[in-house]
């Protein structure tokens, strides 16, 4: 089963996310830490295929995030999706993103980046 991490700071989308994923046949892990150590922690514990992350957290900038975790060993393989309200997709791939969806996205859009 194809794994799939969720940083996402809004608990219905986190929720909404999870529900949607599962039900696809994804296993899911949510992190709703966004401490860089936390979040790195988590993902070498669990190694996830996919990270889906948003670029605006809770007093984080993802971007930033972004950047501890493509120094990590054992992370660079994982393939990061990035999202946002806002047009930043160049600043998500200059960061290391494998993919960017602008909210508000259709749930067919994610399963179509994970699928591809």
């Amino acid at each position: 089963m194809t794994h799939v991490a969720l940083v996402e700071d809004d608990a219905s989308m986190r929720s909404l996310l999870k529900i949607f994923l599962e039900m696809e046949q994804f296993e899911t892990t949510i992190i709703d830490d966004f401490e860089a150590e936390t979040i790195v922690a988590i993902l070498q514990a669990n190694t996830p295929e996919f990270l889906f992350m948003d670029v605006h957290l809770q007093g984080v900038n993802g971007l930033d995030l972004l950047s501890v975790i493509r120094k990590q060993p054992g992370l660079k393989e994982i393939k990061v999706l990035m999202t946002s309200g806002e047009d930043c997709q160049d600043a998500c791939f200059e960061a290391g993103a494998n993919g960017f969806l602008l909210k508000p996205y259709m749930p067919t859009d994610l399963l179509k980046w994970l699928r591809s």
